[in-house]
């Protein structure tokens, strides 16, 4: 059995498959992605999907080990992290078995020399070139040239044949491991794009937006330049379909596609652990296997797949591995929730940008999701969540001239990504209007923080220390601890946590000799 996984870096819960699982204001309603709608169709899609950590590297260094992130050493954290090549990883445990593996665009580390532009040099084909990761500025720049629709296809034609190139080095008879790793969905983007391009009209996200986002013109257009690129992955993803149909493999291949977390430049998004940051789409088709059409409700870990893609090839991680195979729930028949324990996820993010915090501190934060709530525990709330303000916190101060301002908020709140998003909250955080907005997005956080979701889905009003929540909050915080002392998380287990030490903080300096 050959394994596709598509996985695209910043790629959140977008997908129209969702729409009909969703409100009729859903975000889902706008955009139309076939492809990824296929899989779900013909297999099973995933309704509660989360990361492990909702930042690239640690969210990798779970998924490709099938463990916690703070259980795969440096890989834990974003800049300054190396790859433990003594931990395990499921693409090296495959290739030992006989797979011939292999990746395009992002990745990690699944093969040794990974300090190389896409991660694993050696298993990297990449050889037709990069540019769909820049899709929309290259699309665009190509449009005034060619027209939209051949500028669009060029992209394609590069994404078939870095798969045609992988295709090719593998030997006569074995099965293959490959993974499609577009990163256009991570900033930036061209603006306009996602209406110049895929014809999405950012007007129509009127109301449709999460309570904490402005609902402005500039948010808009942003929100529907991003949704133009998760657009523009579901066509890559159409490519590699049509590909496996044409060599006759599509029968014969397990078929997986995800994100490692959400939306970058949006408060509350990626980087942090509400539901915007940490839920992702996720379909799994796999001929004979799955039955069509299913529709799944069980909580789901991306780290899960690790240890699935290994039982589908017939190999055993070694162990620890946290994650616990979908294997079997795929192979259910039924609907809705098919594993009685699986109702909730551990996710959790420490360090993400240097410079972030003064002494390149990480903000370390730990989250349990169910069904009907979202309980946080902030662990340093005197600290900045989104990075330090660098004198743009305060509201009644006159902000920066505008077209300066994207520029500076790369250094300010920089755990947030720069984005017109961004710099427009920043820019207008004096407006009557704005400021509890603001302050959700940028302000400092209580060490406890609870959201009951049925009623708050947008999770804008913290519950935490309230009496008729007392019950719900001593459950959850108790359910959350036994799971990190399990699996020997450094902030419940250690005194004083490594995560506030060299070589994971600290000056960047302190990290130059391990890169």
């Amino acid at each position: 059995m050959n394994i596709l996984f598509a996985f695209a870096d910043d790629w959140g819960r977008y997908a129209s498959a969702y729409a009909e699982h969703e409100t009729a204001q859903s975000v889902n309603q706008l955009i139309n992605t076939p492809n990824f709608d296929r899989v779900a169709a013909e297999g099973a899609l995933f309704r509660n999907s989360f990361v492990p950590a909702p930042t690239c590297t640690p969210c990798r260094s779970s998924l490709l080990t099938g463990r916690y992130f703070w259980q795969t050493g440096l890989g834990a954290i974003l800049v300054g992290a190396v790859w433990d090549e003594t931990i395990p990883s499921y693409p090296l445990e495959l290739e030992k078995a006989g797979y011939h593996i292999g990746h395009t665009y992002k990745v990690w580390a699944p093969g040794k020399t990974h300090n190389a532009p896409y991660g694993g040099k050696r298993t990297a084909y990449n050889g037709a070139g990069g540019k769909f990761n820049n899709f929309s500025h290259n699309a665009t720049e190509r449009a005034a040239i060619v027209g939209i629709d051949a500028a669009k296809e060029e992209l394609l034609a590069e994404t078939r044949q870095n798969f045609d190139e992988f295709l090719a080095a593998r030997p006569e008879g074995k099965p293959f491991c490959y993974w499609w790793g577009p990163t256009n969905t991570h900033r930036t983007w061209e603006q306009g794009s996602g209406k110049a391009l895929w014809g999405l009209e950012p007007d129509d996200l009127e109301g449709r937006m999460p309570d904490f986002l402005p609902d402005v013109p500039d948010v808009r257009e942003d929100f529907c330049d991003y949704l133009g690129e998760c657009q523009a992955v579901d066509a890559g993803l159409g490519v590699l379909i049509q590909r496996l149909e044409e060599i006759g493999e599509l029968e014969n291949t397990l078929i997986v596609v995800s994100g490692d977390h959400g939306i970058p430049g949006m408060p509350r998004a990626k980087c942090n652990l509400y539901n915007i940051g940490s839920e992702v789409a996720l379909a799994v088709r796999w001929p004979g296997r799955v039955q069509p059409g299913r529709v799944i409700d069980d909580f789901v870990n991306i780290m899960d797949l690790a240890p699935t893609f290994a039982e589908a090839a017939g190999v055993t991680l070694p162990e620890p591995v946290a994650g616990k195979s979908l294997v079997p729930l795929l192979e259910r028949p039924e609907s809705g929730q098919v594993e009685s324990e699986r109702t909730f996820v551990v996710t959790g993010r420490e360090r993400h940008v240097n410079d972030a915090r003064e002494g390149d501190l990480p903000y370390p934060q730990r989250s349990i999701r169910t069904k009907d709530f979202l309980y946080i525990i902030n662990f340093e709330p005197d600290r900045w969540p989104m990075g330090d303000p660098k004198g743009l916190d305060d509201p009644d101060k006159a902000p920066p001239e505008y077209l300066d301002l994207q520029w500076k908020t790369r250094t300010a709140y920089a755990d947030l990504d720069a984005s017109p998003t961004k710099a427009w909250m920043v820019y207008h955080r004096g407006d009557e209007e704005v400021r509890p907005l603001f302050q959700l997005a940028f302000g400092k956080r209580p060490y406890a923080e609870l959201y009951d979701l049925a009623k708050d889905p947008h999770y804008m009003n913290n519950v935490a220390g309230q009496p008729e929540y007392q019950a719900v909050e001593d459950q959850l915080h108790q359910q959350l601890l036994q799971v990190l002392t399990e699996q020997q998380d450094p902030r419940v287990v250690e005194q004083p946590c490594r995560f506030e030490q060299a070589p994971y903080a600290g000056p960047l300096a302190d990290f130059q000799t391990l890169l």
